[in-house]
């Protein structure tokens, strides 16, 4: 399947500063597994630390000791080492135009050259987010659906949404970060599908990476910071439309977080098998999980947690957190600020969300639509009024098409991406590796439209020159 990017996206201005690769703080975005049902073997409950807290900073080269500032650690990420990674391109990002993601059928103008015509000249229809609906993609392959129990590797799900920023929206950190987009060209980087794309408070898509604290001898980027952090409603938080969606009765998409060994933007298709992951003779499968058996889902991976559980004899894939509204907010939790009904609120377990609140309350023996009734209850109450209304269908998603299934196993290979869970991946600001685009420190007052602020930077070398001389170092103009 030929790789495509959206029509709709709009490019960031062209530039070609140069792209380092700084630590991030190795530490990965918190996703939240479930507790576990009596009388079952436990398993791995990942509790993540989280990326969301770091700033996920890349510097141009090593700055030098200046007075006017650009210290090559970032104040807000003490571990980058500002080290240097050489861009081959020219420098000039300097452009005061708009840097925002379109909502008209413009073809994305990448720098790296890498962006194919749509297979079809009709404009598709668009959404109220400027992406096609889910039905202008047309039919999905069969492969999506087609029997692959008798080759595949068998692994199970959990399942969390914390709403920060996730793992695979930051820039790759160092040379040895074989989980994120690979930053040694623009070409590479689109291949990898660049980073996850990034919402404020409001659910308006922001960058995922802006320039640091740039001076005139010196620049580097940011990655926009995570509610999860200290910013709060200031800061970034997961997309909602990235909550899950049904294709068909049969079919599903959606995303998750992967092992640490896993890479962002690899999909996968999934069979359920009707089993769970903690299952024994005395501790058989519930109605939920008979209930899905047979169901096919094509996940992406958005986000990597090193505590994500790797695979054992009975079940060799491992296990993959599933991204869904309701599903816990976990250890860093975000949803409650962007929900804003506070942490009094009832959001079920901090592991295991609304479906654990509702076996404790209805035991583990109850009915499919008792447990499927009790959970859409809290969805509603969650999410009802909220003004998100992708959370409230990923929550009652989870209650019908995914039947409340709790830690239910599945066959799993990897396959081409669905262009619908590209698009919903990909950042539609930060379409090459550079980027002009100005720190803004509160996101919360961005609305869809808004003219970002750029400067004009260069490379060491390339400073424009004054009063007969020119600046040895990479910088920027800064007012």
């Amino acid at each position: 399947m030929k790789r495509k990017l959206f029509k709709s996206m709009v490019a960031a201005s062209a530039v070609a500063m140069i792209c380092a690769c700084g630590d991030d703080a190795a530490s990965n975005n918190a996703s939240d597994p479930i507790g576990n049902e009596p009388g079952s073997s436990a398993i791995d409950n990942p509790v993540y630390s989280s990326d969301a807290i770091d700033s996920g900073n890349l510097s141009s080269q090593s700055n030098p000791a200046s007075s006017a500032g650009g210290n090559s650690q970032n104040p807000e990420n003490p571990a980058s080492s500002g080290t240097v990674a050489g861009s081959s391109g020219s420098v000039n990002p300097g452009s005061s135009d708009a840097v925002i993601p379109g909502s008209s059928g413009t073809v994305v103008n990448s720098s790296a050259g890498t962006v194919p015509e749509s297979s079809s000249s009709k404009e598709p229809e668009l959404d109220a987010s400027g992406f096609p609906t889910l039905e202008s993609y047309g039919p999905p392959p069969a492969e999506y659906t087609k029997d692959i129990s008798a080759t595949a590797k068998r692994g199970w799900n959990t399942r969390y949404w914390d709403a920060c920023k996730p793992h695979c929206s930051w820039l790759r950190e160092s040379a040895n970060d074989i989980t994120r987009a690979d930053t040694s060209s623009n070409e590479a980087y689109i291949a990898d599908y660049g980073t996850a794309r990034n919402c404020n408070i409001h659910d308006v898509e922001v960058p995922t990476f802006t320039l640091g604290d740039v001076s005139r001898s010196w620049f580097g980027y940011n990655g926009t910071r995570s509610a999860c952090g200290d910013e709060k409603e200031k800061g970034v938080f997961t997309c909602t439309d990235m909550a899950p969606i049904a294709v068909n009765d049969t079919l599903s998409y959606a995303y998750v977080a992967g092992t640490a060994d896993s890479k962002c933007g690899k999909c996968y298709h999934l069979q359920y098998d009707g089993h769970f992951a903690n299952e024994m003779e005395n501790n058989p499968p519930r109605e939920t999980h008979l209930a899905l058996k047979g169901k096919h889902m094509i996940v992406m991976a958005s986000n990597i947690g090193n505590d994500v559980a790797g695979g054992n004899a009975n079940l060799p894939a491992g296990q993959f957190d599933l991204m869904v509204p309701g599903g816990g907010v976990g250890a860093f939790d975000a949803l409650t600020t962007q929900v804003n009904k506070g942490r009094d609120f009832n959001w079920g377990a901090g592991f295991g969300g609304f479906l654990t609140e509702c076996q404790n309350k209805l035991g583990y023996e109850a009915s499919l639509v008792e447990y499927q009734t009790c959970i859409k209850d809290m969805c509603d109450a969650a999410f009802g009024d909220a003004g998100l209304p992708n959370l409230l269908r990923g929550c009652h998603w989870f209650a019908d098409w995914y039947k409340a299934a709790d830690n239910p196993t599945y066959y799993i290979e990897e396959v081409e991406c669905p262009q619908y869970l590209i698009d919903h991946y990909m950042s539609r600001f930060n379409t090459t590796t550079e980027t002009n685009i100005k720190k803004v420190t509160d996101w919360s007052t961005y609305k869809q439209g808004d003219v970002l602020d750029t400067l004009h930077c260069w490379k060491a070398g390339e400073a424009p020159p004054e009063d007969g001389w020119q600046n040895p170092s990479a910088g920027c103009d800064v007012q």
